[in-house]
């Protein structure tokens, strides 16, 4: 007991060396922010003395404390209350001339902006999360700025992004409720996506929204009145981006498609009447503007994923004619135009290369479609022989049809010639 009494002052001590310590390193960002505008003052607009200005005094300075007083400054040229108001908006000798916010309105300037970022989190790795924060902050307080200083920061945040100095879940502050009713998201992100198609290309625009999964989260730019493709394709045709429009109702079909194989799949586990399908299926083309050559690739491969296939080669074609015997009424309804009958073949192809019991019932499936699906016939076939097929299993599938393929051309010259004659 007294051996404790005897440590309680050596701990508390202790605890008050650390409060001294602590109270020695007060937060000071004022001094940070007049070392930081004085420097970009005296760099007078010479963005590469910017750059190595930073570079340098991050050896002597607190970048890791007072990031957010940097990044305020780099950007809006003085530091940002709550809200995105400038503190020392009054005091001319506490805010910079040189920052992206006074800086010219092209694509140039402001990739010379970028540039100065991209060096400086490259020279000081741990700004990177930091400048991330800084980038969301100002999406969210967009109302406080001007328009201009918006289209600045749009532009300046496509060239990072297209740079990947930035990550695209960034993007998502744009779907904040206040930004978004005031019509700023929608605005500010038009001007962010042609900055990044001008620095890069609009497939690495879809391709990263589609990784980050935003490429369905787009609608979100607009009020919850006006979420639909129709309003989100007229604002961004009229914007010039008719890349973001295609691709979103390309997303907009891949989702309608997901959701329409998940239902047909339900209605073949359940043995719903064929003429039930039929009518289900073409309510939902209408619905969401569908092609046929899009459905008809969907019906093989629900009708494909409804039975549990024997193992056995010499089994598992007698099984699968049988089967698709009986849908075929399902299949013929869709297959109307060639180029669906040219899908449908793939898709056959594709399946019997994939699954290799099926290697050799390929013809035999070709064949029954011939008679009770296809509506042109050999026209299908003969285009699918000679030139369209796939390169899966080429040889093999084109040795099988060789022989039916010879017969159908000797059918069809046969036709021709008495067809002269008559």
């Amino acid at each position: 007991m007294n051996t404790g009494k005897q440590q309680k002052p050596v701990l508390t001590g202790q605890r008050f060396k650390t409060r001294k310590r602590d109270e020695k390193e007060k937060f000071e960002p004022t001094v940070f922010r007049d070392t930081i505008v004085a420097g970009l003052n005296e760099a007078g607009g010479d963005l590469d003395a910017v750059a190595k200005f930073l570079d340098i005094t991050g050896s002597r300075l607190d970048y890791r404390r007072y990031a957010d007083t940097l990044f305020d400054i780099l950007i809006a040229g003085s530091m940002l209350a709550p809200g995105g108001t400038r503190i020392d908006d009054s005091d001319k000798t506490k805010v910079t001339a040189y920052c992206v916010f006074t800086t010219d309105e092209s694509h140039a300037a402001l990739r010379l902006h970028a540039q100065v970022f991209s060096k400086l989190i490259r020279r000081y790795k741990y700004l990177e999360k930091a400048f991330e924060e800084e980038i969301i902050k100002l999406l969210l307080f967009l109302k406080a700025f001007s328009e201009s200083e918006q289209t600045k920061l749009a532009m300046l945040t496509g060239i990072l992004l297209a740079n990947s100095t930035l990550p695209p879940p960034i993007i998502t502050s744009l779907f904040t409720e206040s930004v978004v009713k005031e019509g700023i998201s929608a605005s500010f992100a038009v001007k962010m996506f042609k900055a990044w198609i001008a620095e890069k290309d609009a497939n690495s625009v879809t391709s990263s929204l589609r990784k980050a999964n935003l490429d369905k989260r787009l609608l979100e730019l607009f009020p919850a009145s006006k979420q639909n493709v129709e309003h989100f394709s007229k604002y961004f045709n009229e914007a010039g981006l008719k890349e973001l429009s295609d691709f979103l109702h390309m997303q907009q079909s891949r989702g309608t498609r997901k959701e329409l194989q998940k239902e047909l799949q339900e209605r073949l586990s359940q043995q719903c009447p064929i003429r039930e399908m039929v009518v289900y299926v073409k309510e939902e083309m209408k619905r969401n503007e569908l092609q046929e050559q899009a459905v008809i690739g969907l019906l093989w491969t629900c009708l494909m994923n409804a039975v549990e296939w024997n193992k056995k080669e010499e089994l598992v074609t007698e099984q699968a004619l049988k089967h698709l015997k009986h849908y075929a009424p399902l299949l013929a309804v869709f297959s109307t135009q060639g180029q669906s009958e040219l899908v449908l073949l793939l898709k056959i192809q594709e399946y019997c290369y994939d699954n290799i019991h099926f290697m050799k019932s390929f013809s035999k499936i070709v064949v029954l479609f011939y008679k009770e699906v296809l509506s042109s016939h050999e026209e299908a076939i003969l285009k699918w022989y000679k030139d369209a097929h796939a390169a899966k299993g080429k040889s093999v599938f084109l040795e099988q049809m060789k022989k039916f393929v010879e017969w159908l051309q000797n059918a069809e010259e046969e036709s021709e010639s008495e067809g002269e004659e008559g």
